[in-house]
Order: structure tokens, then C-alpha cells, then sequence
């Protein structure tokens, strides 16, 4: 065994390889950018060595540095994580050179698979069934159009190199091809270098299971499937193992499919065969097709290990220092279920825009396991993918697992930035996901009811009241003591541009009484929280806000009475940037006439396009940025002229 590793990576797959590392008594190397020097990764590490500026491309992504850090700090080996270089084959070959171990395949099995139309051509020599598409290397515009006329639509366009919804576009008829091509290309270019395509058809009812293998070179077992159909924007959200609705039968086919796959490029260590499934009428051993493979350990890795029993890093480690499969196939089985939920910042109503800001407060509870890179007081930058964690959990039944998981998000509390958790929290009570009968189209059909958030009730403006002036710290027996009767104060809260004016009086000490409308309420604080009308509602107030924790997370905005209608102004005028970003496109110039969402500007962030629209049709009064410009969170991009009052 190792007895030192570099970890090539950052955040909360760093943070999880150093656990399992320690516990193995093997010493781990942290890398840190300059954005990271306080991170949790470099607190954690045996040792921690700076590589490099904010960027990925000054940092994370300059293998050459790396390696020169792994030999600096004698270390044996590199293990990539995943995402930056951990499924660059040129990296591996460096790695290697150096007379260092990559934790991970070979870079021959990496390029086998690193090209979607490859890879495909030699899992269908292989066996493994595939979807029928178009994969060959003429990318002129009219023949992949006469492609997807022959395979008919509806198809899926989609970058060769890449994943990650990144270059994916669905298209439903011929007129919108050649519009989506040219999205496609575009985006594949930016985040892959490599602006190739492939066409495949479009499964009507698809859902994305997935199937965990290791190899060890020569041999090759699977560890079961994992669903990963709940995805918005082609990227996962909620995952699970084992997949719903799954046969003995199926499960065998799809495992040996994936077991074929591996073999068939000697793989060694962990990867993950993907499918896309036809679920329109149930599971069948025929209804499954090749996606790719993914040739590293996946995000979602802990449900695998939930329902196993195996930590798959330890079982990495083992491998690539030389040891054989830990176990064999028959050794493996399946033992209860397991979902995971990926906690993000970001602006879901807005169509999950990644957010940035600082954790003021951080909490997660131990009835799950969570897996996260950043604590309270860590900043959420705009240089990386914005996740804060991971929560998983197991259950006997998958009933039992999806109920802890609604109770444990419930139980989460962050502030500081905007995330998904309420979006999360929806979903688990989603009655088609709870039935199991989701597709990957779900919550785009539903994104409505999942993002409606109800209204406030009386007794969780009672408790923003009781937070506002601090009724937890006032204990002492004299708190609220008036020779008068009770003491009023009036409270204005803002939730969103809803005002709700409160008054309330302390009665007694971490008691008072809150009058919201014509009903009255009294709290009380404890340990747990606030306690109102027969229920405990946990809250924060932190800068000017009080959060709400629970199943609806919720922010109120704590105001001056006298500025309200200052903050309630606001204009369609101005198109400010939604986060921060590069400008990568602008399309008027001053003088042009749009109309009401006309595309305006593309602002490239977290390695995903965003295009940004007029609210309303005008005139462009001025253009205030020039592409490749850098800006930050509600920077002016463009002016429309004022609208003219009617006379």
C-alpha cells in the first residue's frame, strides 16, 4: 500500500478520498488555488501545496505542476477525483512517466471511451447494445440533418467529447435542427475544445440508470445499478440505488453488458457504464442502450457504497497498488436502498443559475450521511461547480430511504446563498418520484409545482418576529417586566415584494406574544427553535434577513418601513448579469429595436451558456459591456430607452 497520496483535486471529493486515505493510515497532499487556501481540503491534508491562480486552467488543470508537487512531497501517487484531469489520458501518460501511480484507469482504457462515437462503434463490436444514432466524423450541417431525418425525430445532439449536459440539445422537429446544431457546437466548444457531434434518437420515456464497475486490469465485477433519472438541464439531481421497478433479470443483463464493457478495454479501478433506459412499459432486458462510460468515480458513488457495503476508494487505493478484486461477483449483493441529494447553490426560479456568496451559517443533520468541501464562513466562488454537499441515506425499503431523505433535508440549514434545498425538499414529495414512476423529463414537466412556494403562514411570521429582536437570548427573569402591561414593538418583514407589518410584545423571559393580522400567537423560545401553535420552526436572523429552516425553507427580508417603496422599485430597463461570468456574446448594438425576449447577451458561467433576454420590446439605449468582458453578480449590461408615457 501507498504511503502517501496527491489528491488532484478540491472540495468535497477531496475532502472524502482524505477520510478514506486516514482511515487506511496513508498520508494525503492537498493542492490549493488561490481561491482555496482556506478551503476545508487543505485543512484536512497531511500536507498542502499551492499550484496556482483561481481559474482551473492557473490551478487545477496545469497537470505539470501537479506531478512536480507529487514528487516534491514523495508521494507515490495521484489520485485524479473527478472532473478536471481525472479522465485526461495525456495526464495519465505524464503521471506515469514521472514513475508515479495514477489512481485510476490506464490511458488507453480512458481514450476507448473519451469520444461518444468511438466509444459506441466498440461497445456495439463488444455486445453491449446501443442506441441508433449517427456517430461518423462528417459534421457538415446538412448531413447530420439528413441523419436525424433518418433516424426521426424526435433526437438528441450531443458533443463527442464531454459530458454533463454540456453541447445537448433535444430537438423535436426539422425545423428547429439546424438553430440547435449551431447551440451545440457552440457550447461543445467552449467547454470541450472539440466542437464534433453525434445525433441519436430521442427515448420518449427515458430514464438513466446507470451501472457501477471495477476492474482490476485483467477481470472486472459491477456493484448494481444506480437511477439517475431526476436531472434538470441533463445534469443529475437526486440519485438512487437500487433503480425502481428493477427485475432479477434486467439487472443481470445490464450488469453483464457493463462487466463487457470494462473487460473489453482492460479497465482498472472504478467507473460507470451508462444506459438509457425505455421505461415507457416497465424494465425489460431489451429496453436498455449504451450511453458512455464514464472512466472515474462518479459523483454519486455513495448510494453504491450505501447499499454494498464497500467504500469504493479504499477499493481504488487497493487496486492501483497492485492488489487484485477485492471481491468477487458473487460476493457482492444489494442491502436496502439508498438515495443521494445534491445540496447546490444556485437560483433554481431562475432556471438554476449557479449562485455564489458566503456561508453565514452551515448545519447538517446527523441522521444522514453528508459529503461536503465547505463549512460555515466558506465562500461559494464563482471559479467552481457551485455544490455545498451531498446528502445520502439508507432504509431498509426505498420508502423508508426517500423518508429520511425529505426529514434530513428538512433538518438542513445554510445561509448566505441561495440554494436548491426547498427545490429538493418538493421533490421528495413529488407523488410520481415517491411511486417511483419518474423518466427523465420529470422536472421539466413539473418544474411549476415544484418551485411554487406556499404562502407564509401566521405562525412562521410569528417566529421571523421572535427572531428579529432576539427572544432566544433573552432569558433573564425580568425580560418583558412592565408596570404597564406589555410593550410593544412593530416589525416589517419583506418576502419577496409582499410586506407583512408585525407588532410584538415580550411577556416573559424567551416568551412573547406576536399579532400578525387580526390572530395573535404566542411563541416561545428553546432549544430546538421557536416554539408556535403546537410546533417547534427553527430560524436565524443574519445581516438583515431572518431564515426560515424546515420542509420550505424560506428568507425574509428584515426592512425600514419609511425605504419600503425604495425597495420595492425596480424597472425592466436595465439587463443585469444573474451571477458572475464571462460575457461571451452580445447581439445589439445601441439604436436596435428588440422585442419582449429577444436574445440579448450570452453569459458563460460555471462552464454552462446563459442566454439573457429583454423583459420587455424597445430600444437599446446603450450597450454597457463588449464581449470577453468579465463581470461580477449585477453588473448593468444593457440599457433600453425609458418606455414613453401615453398621453
Amino acid at each position: 500500500m501507498f504511503d502517501k497520496i496527491l489528491i488532484a483535486n478540491r472540495g468535497e471529493i477531496a475532502c472524502r478520498i482524505i477520510r478514506t486515505a486516514r482511515s487506511m493510515g496513508v498520508r494525503t497532499v492537498a493542492v490549493y488555488s488561490d481561491a482555496d487556501a482556506q478551503a476545508l481540503h487543505v485543512e484536512l491534508a497531511d500536507q498542502a501545496i499551492h499550484i496556482g491562480g483561481p481559474a482551473p486552467r492557473d490551478s487545477y488543470l496545469r497537470g505539470d505542476v501537479i506531478i512536480r508537487a507529487a514528487l516534491e512531497t514523495g508521494a507515490q501517487a495521484i489520485h485524479p477525483g473527478y472532473g478536471f484531469l481525472s479522465e485526461n489520458p495525456d495526464f495519465v501518460d505524464a503521471v506515469t512517466a514521472a514513475g508515479l501511480v495514477f489512481i485510476g484507469p490506464s490511458a488507453s482504457a480512458i481514450r476507448a471511451m473519451g469520444l461518444k462515437d468511438a466509444a459506441k462503434a466498440l461497445m456495439h463490436k463488444a455486445g453491449v447494445p446501443v442506441v441508433p444514432g449517427y456517430h461518423g466524423a462528417d459534421q457538415g450541417p446538412a448531413h447530420l440533418a439528413g441523419a436525424a431525418e433518418a433516424i426521426g425525430y424526435p433526437v438528441l445532439i450531443k458533443a463527442v467529447a464531454g459530458g454533463g449536459g454540456k453541447g445537448m440539445r433535444l430537438v423535436n422537429a426539422p425545423a428547429d435542427f439546424m438553430d440547435a446544431l449551431e447551440s451545440a457546437k457552440g457550447e461543445a466548444a467552449t467547454a470541450f475544445g472539440n466542437d464534433a457531434v453525434l445525433v441519436e434518437k430521442y427515448i420518449t420515456k427515458p430514464r438513466h440508470i446507470e451501472v457501477q464497475v471495477f476492474g482490476d486490469g485483467v477481470d472486472a465485477v459491477h456493484l448494481f445499478e444506480r437511477d439517475c433519472s431526476l436531472q434538470r438541464r441533463h445534469q443529475k439531481v437526486i440519485e438512487e440505488a437500487p433503480a425502481p421497478g428493477m427485475t432479477a433479470e434486467m439487472r443481470a443483463a445490464m450488469g453483464q453488458a457493463a462487466v463487457r464493457a470494462a473487460r473489453a478495454i482492460g479497465y482498472a479501478g472504478a467507473g460507470t457504464v451508462e444506459f438509457i433506459v425505455d421505461g415507457s412499459d416497465g424494465l425489460r432486458p431489451d429496453g436498455f442502450w449504451f450511453m458512455e462510460m464514464n472512466t472515474r468515480l462518479q459523483v454519486e458513488h455513495p448510494v453504491t457504497e450505501a447499499i454494498t457495503g464497500v467504500d469504493l476508494v479504499e477499493w481504488q487505493l487497493r487496486v492501483a497498488a497492485g492488489e487484485g478484486l477485492p471481491l468477487r461477483q458473487q460476493d457482492l449483493s444489494i442491502t436496502g436502498h439508498a438515495f443521494e441529494a445534491r445540496l447546490y447553490a444556485e437560483d433554481v426560479p431562475a432556471g438554476f443559475l449557479p449562485a455564489t456568496g458566503r456561508l453565514s451559517h452551515l448545519h447538517f443533520p446527523d441522521t444522514a450521511r453528508s459529503d461536503s468541501g465547505v463549512r460555515a464562513g466558506d465562500e461559494i466562488s464563482p471559479w467552481y461547480d457551485p455544490m455545498i454537499a451531498k446528502l445520502v441515506t439508507h432504509g431498509a425499503s426505498r420508502a423508508i430511504a426517500l423518508k429520511r431523505l425529505e426529514r434530513a433535508l428538512a433538518a438542513t440549514e445554510v445561509a448566505g446563498a441561495v440554494t436548491n434545498l426547498a427545490f429538493l425538499g418538493a421533490l421528495t414529495r413529488d407523488a410520481a418520484f415517491r411511486s417511483g414512476d419518474m423518466d427523465t423529463g420529470l422536472i421539466e414537466r413539473n418544474i411549476t409545482s415544484l418551485t411554487r412556494e406556499p404562502d407564509l403562514t401566521g405562525q412562521e411570521l410569528a417566529v421571523a418576529a421572535a427572531c428579529v429582536i432576539g427572544l432566544d437570548g433573552l432569558s433573564d427573569p425580568l425580560a418583558g417586566f412592565s408596570l404597564t402591561g406589555p410593550i410593544w414593538q412593530d416589525v416589517s418583514l419583506m418576502d419577496g415584494t409582499d410586506a407583512h407589518d408585525l407588532r410584538i410584545a415580550v411577556t416573559g423571559p424567551l416568551r412573547a406574544i406576536v399579532t400578525v393580522g387580526g390572530d395573535e400567537f404566542a411563541v416561545n423560545a428553546g432549544a430546538q427553535g421557536f416554539h408556535v401553535a403546537g410546533a417547534w420552526v427553527r430560524a436565524r436572523a443574519i445581516a438583515g434577513h431572518v431564515h426560515l429552516f424546515g420542509a420550505t425553507p424560506r428568507i425574509l427580508g428584515l426592512v425600514d418601513p419609511l425605504s419600503r417603496q425604495e425597495a420595492l422599485g425596480a424597472g425592466a430597463d436595465v439587463v443585469l448579469a444573474p451571477m458572475p461570468g464571462l460575457v461571451k456574446a452580445v447581439f445589439v448594438a445601441a439604436g436596435y429595436t428588440v422585442d419582449k425576449a429577444a436574445r440579448l447577451v450570452v453569459l458563460e458561467a460555471m462552464k454552462m451558456e446563459h442566454t439573457l433576454v429583454a423583459a420587455r420590446a424597445g430600444v437599446i439605449a446603450e450597450v454597457l459591456v463588449q464581449p470577453g468582458a468579465q463581470v461580477a453578480a449585477g453588473t448593468p449590461l444593457v440599457q433600453l430607452q425609458e418606455q414613453q408615457e401615453e398621453g
